[in-house]
This record gives C-alpha cells, sequence and structure tokens, in this order.
C-alpha cells in the first residue's frame, strides 16, 4: 500500500485517498504536489541529493499511467513521402505525427517543420495518414487499474492534444489562416485528431482510470490565440464531446486540462463542460484570485507557482511564503494540487527546489496539524 510522506516522514494517505479527496473539495491528509526538471537540471538534482529517485527523495509522485499497446502486428505510418525533396538539418528527429522536429538549442524546445506546410487542397488534409488508434489492445486496462487502486495509487490515462497537433501537421500559421480563410481545411484536421483522442479516452474511462489528462496551449501571455467564437467552434466543441462521453461511462473520472498563458475567458465555458482540474495557472499571466473565486468551489488547480518568476529568481525564502500562501488561499478543503507552472528550468536554484518540497510537506500536511 503506498503512502504519502508528511512533513518529517511522517506516514499520511495514500496517493488515492489524497488524490480523491482533493478533486471532491475534502480536506486531505496531505496536499499533492510535483515537478519535472530539463535534462540539466534534473542531472545536477540527483547529484545534489544523491538519489535517481527524485519524487521519492521529495515525498510526491505515487500515481501510476496506463494507456493503449500497439497491435502486435503493428508497423508505425511511413511518412518518408512527405520530406523527400527537403534538406533536413543533422539531429532531426520525426514523431508519430510525422512532423519533423529540428533540434533548437533550447532544452524541451524543438523546431518543427510541418509535413502539410505547402499543402495546396483540402484533398491533402483529408489523405494525411494518421494512427487509427480504434484498433489498439485495451484489454490489460482494468486489470492495471484495479492493481494500482490496491497499490494506493490514482490512475492516469494521458491523451495529448487536439489544436497543438494540428498545427504541428499543418503549420503554425498555415493552420491559423485556415481558421480564417479556409474553415473546412481545419475542421478537417481537427476532426482526425478529435477521431484519435476519443479511440484513447473512452477505453480508459471504461477501464476506471481515476483522471484523464490532456490540454491545448490555446491562449499567449495576454490573451487567447484566436477569438473566442473560434475556439469554443473550432476546438472546445470536440474536446467537450470527448468529456461528455468520458462522463457517461465513468462518472468519477477527472477531465484534466493544460494550457498555459492567460485562459481566463474560457474557463467559465470548460467548467461548464465537465472541467475538473485546470492546469498550469500561472501567476504572470493569469489572475489566480479570481479563478479560484469564481470557480474554486468545482475546479481544482494544478499548479499557481511561478517558473517565470518565483522559482528561479526567488530566494528559498519567497518559495517557502508562495507555497504557504496558495495553500491557505485555494488548498485547505481541497481543491488544489502544488507545481510550478511548466518543467524547472537551469537557472533555478537547487535550494529553491528543497524549499519548494518541503513547504509542501510542512504547510501542507494537514492531518499533523488538526
Amino acid at each position: 500500500m503506498l503512502c504519502m510522506k508528511g512533513a518529517g516522514g511522517r506516514v499520511t494517505g495514500t496517493h488515492f485517498e489524497n488524490f480523491v479527496a482533493t478533486t471532491e473539495h475534502r480536506r486531505p491528509d496531505q496536499i499533492l504536489y510535483h515537478a519535472g526538471y530539463v535534462e540539466d537540471l534534473h542531472r545536477r538534482l540527483v547529484e545534489h541529493i544523491g538519489t535517481e529517485d527524485i519524487a521519492g527523495h521529495y515525498g510526491y509522485g505515487g500515481g501510476a499511467s496506463v494507456g493503449l499497446r500497439r497491435p502486435d502486428d503493428w508497423t508505425p505510418i511511413d511518412y518518408s513521402r512527405y520530406w523527400e525533396n527537403d534538406d533536413l538539418p543533422e539531429g532531426t528527429s520525426f514523431n508519430q505525427r510525422g512532423c519533423a522536429q529540428v533540434p533548437s538549442g533550447f532544452y524541451h524546445f524543438w523546431g518543427y517543420v510541418s509535413p502539410l506546410r505547402n499543402a495546396e487542397s483540402l484533398k491533402e488534409i483529408e489523405d494525411y495518414p494518421m494512427e487509427d488508434y480504434s484498433t489498439w489492445d485495451g484489454s490489460h486496462l482494468a486489470t492495471e487499474v484495479e492493481q494500482a487502486h490496491a497499490e494506493g495509487r490514482a490512475v492516469y490515462a494521458s491523451i495529448g492534444h487536439i489544436y497543438e497537433n494540428a498545427w504541428q501537421i499543418r503549420g503554425y500559421e498555415q493552420f491559423l489562416i485556415d481558421t480564417v480563410e479556409r474553415p473546412a481545411w481545419a475542421e478537417c484536421m481537427l476532426d482526425k485528431l478529435f477521431r484519435q483522442k476519443w479511440d484513447m479516452a473512452i477505453p480508459a474511462a471504461r477501464a476506471g482510470v481515476d483522471c484523464v489528462q490532456l490540454g491545448d496551449d490555446v491562449a499567449n501571455q495576454k490573451t487567447l490565440m484566436f477569438r473566442k467564437e473560434t475556439w469554443k467552434k473550432l476546438i472546445h466543441s470536440r474536446w467537450s464531446g470527448v468529456w461528455d462521453e468520458i462522463k457517461r461511462v465513468n462518472p468519477k473520472c477527472r477531465i484534466h486540462y493544460h494550457s498555459d498563458g492567460n485562459i481566463i475567458d474560457v474557463v467559465g465555458d470548460m467548467v461548464d463542460a465537465g472541467l475538473d482540474i485546470l492546469n498550469p495557472l500561472q501567476p504572470e499571466c493569469l489572475d489566480v484570485d479570481k479563478v479560484h473565486r469564481d470557480f474554486g468551489h468545482h475546479l481544482t488547480l494544478d499548479g499557481t507557482i511561478g517558473t517565470q518568476s518565483t522559482m528561479p529568481w526567488g530566494t528559498p525564502d519567497d518559495v517557502r511564503a508562495r507555497v504557504k500562501e496558495v495553500i491557505e488561499k485555494y488548498g485547505r478543503a481541497g481543491g488544489l494540487i502544488v507545481a510550478p507552472t511548466h518543467v524547472l528550468e537551469p537557472e533555478v536554484p537547487l535550494e529553491n527546489i528543497d524549499a519548494l518540497f518541503d513547504a509542501c510537506r510542512e504547510y501542507g500536511d494537514f492531518a499533523a496539524n488538526e
């Protein structure tokens, strides 16, 4: 049975119990928290703490991830014809959607070269080959969920993106222009991706997963990337269809949505459509107090610790103060998962990472503070 560690290493409730309490807006024994790191910082953090088990050292993690399995006779789609006449730089790789990923020199960022960037007809969009996840195997999922629950783990299934995948395949500027000048092209690509996400999500929900994770970066630092009406018609209508079916087959399953940037204009629409957990709530560009005030009775906030401010440029005391603040404001009655709002970059001092997790254990150990 997997249990969480509170302040001083004291054993609290299981990860599953704390996840359920948090997302039902009941006070958990221990606040949930997590973080990710770019490769360079990960390496230095391992040296700093003396173990590869970062999550275990800092007392977080504990969830389990499940997904469909490839058929025994599966072969990858051959996208080579889309690159026959291109001279791509050394180090270029290709993802499972046929997009070329060019090294950028900036850690987790890639330069995308899109296979349909020069498309001249709707038929080219229609004929673009995509993985058929309806043929993949989900027969193992229920057993894996049952086993994870027996071990005290909440279970997650990640199904990825719709909008982000669409622009990666079509080209960023090209796809945005399509939404205005050639909406049928944009909708064709989005429909192909919608079918994929449906075929990934519904078997997992039916098997009893606790949370389906998905999302799209649909905003910049100040506002949405496109008109709200465009977002609702092209993107939200498709996601909400997937969410409806997830909730129909598994009403207890939580919908976890990620979008960077200032998405305040569409949070209410997503809540109305069944959203349960919102990530990452960047305090540098989003009024987190307003989100909590308007939607905190329903939404669980996942994030809130600034990676553009507090984590790289604050002191350990600043980090501790911010963790204490968000737990006091948003987490005492459940509804909060503490995390940096993106992977932590090389500028983040190791002492700030220590302070982040020390504060999560201390201020988020509700069972010890009864």
